[in-house]
């Protein structure tokens, strides 16, 4: 294993968009959206995606020079076409008109049209967090999740992501997958030769099953079952139709180098805590403090494990080194 730091990891990153045809400031806002996933544990979102990002730029799967366009259709909707660019550019060109339509209209929404895969959907609810504002989450995927009884898949893992404003830090974050298993860690599985538990996948038949490969020939299933799969369809609905974006039904892999670009669609809502009581610290806080009080027990989020050097597999430090 390589330790490099998270310096390195974003340079790296940078050179190695930067070389493969993204503007200077589309390869920085995705580089530092690697860096962060590499910084949280998340590594199904960090740099285990910089070689297919790097690919898709060569193949023109995804536009790495493209100028997103923003608008404000209306007095409290921002909307940015990202123009079958990355999601993060189109992201970071649009929050500061959408903070600044919450903060005028006490609620907000950002649509984010016609983008490459966002990987981490908690990245950009964090970004609206710091502006002192809720910020909630959607987006949508290539289909790998069948509805419960089915056995052909309809909709992406589609997550859903929170992240509540404190005083210095976040007092709650999530983002999860509404699948039972984000898709990478069955792929994962399937590379170091393991199995998977029961419950996250059936095969071709719609039955369940532990072998990975069986499971990518098959379908996800929805966490907490049909429970989970309306979660999923929330997200399809904001991800996709309010966004005018593409169904998870005509996304192709989201990792293969070839194909159209994805088109996917994100959905934001930005909520000013003031805008209807001056009690919301108190409420908040109010569970916090309940959950605080049981050994064992925390708030999502809370207490994070923030690293500064992680540990790379040699070989992937390698290949990514290359690419740079």
């Amino acid at each position: 294993m390589a330790t490099v730091t998270l310096d390195e990891i974003e340079a790296l990153s940078v050179a190695a968009l930067t070389r493969y045809g993204a503007a200077p400031w589309v390869a920085a806002e995705v580089a530092r959206a690697v860096r962060r996933a590499e910084e949280t544990g998340n590594v199904i979102c960090g740099l285990y995606y910089l070689e297919s990002y790097c690919l898709q730029l060569a193949s023109g799967r995804v536009k790495g020079d493209v100028e997103p366009v923003v608008t404000r259709p209306r007095p409290a909707s921002v909307k940015a076409d990202a123009k079958f660019g990355f999601a993060q550019a189109a992201f970071a060109r649009a929050l500061p008109e959408a903070i600044a339509a919450a903060k005028e209209n006490g609620t907000a929404s950002l649509a984010v049209a016609h983008a490459h895969t966002c990987t981490s959907l908690g990245y950009f609810t964090e970004q609206i967090a710091a502006a002192g504002l809720v910020g909630i989450g959607f987006t949508n995927a290539s289909p790998v999740v069948a509805p419960p009884g089915g056995n052909k898949a309809v909709i992406g893992t589609n997550p859903m992501a929170m992240t509540v404003p404190g005083a210095d830090a976040p007092v709650m974050h999530f983002d999860f997958s509404t699948s039972a298993v984000a898709l990478g860690k069955i792929t994962m599985a399937k590379a170091a030769g393991e199995s998977i538990p029961l419950g996250w996948a059936v095969d071709a038949e719609g039955q369940p099953t532990t072998d990975p490969e069986a499971a990518l020939k098959g379908a996800l299933v929805s966490a907490g079952g049909y429970k989970g799969w309306g979660f999923g369809l929330m997200g399809e609905v904001m991800a996709a139709a309010m966004t005018g974006s593409v169904n998870s039904l005509d996304v192709g892999g989201l990792k293969l180098a070839d194909g159209p670009p994805h088109g996917l669609g994100q959905f934001y809502l930005l909520l000013d805590p003031g805008t209807y009581t001056d009690a919301f610290d108190a409420r908040v806080a109010r569970v916090v403090e309940a959950v605080a009080e049981q050994p064992g027990a925390r708030i999502p989020g809370a207490s994070r494990a923030e690293a500064t050097v992680v540990q790379v597999a040699d070989e992937l430090w390698s290949k990514l080194s290359q690419l740079a």
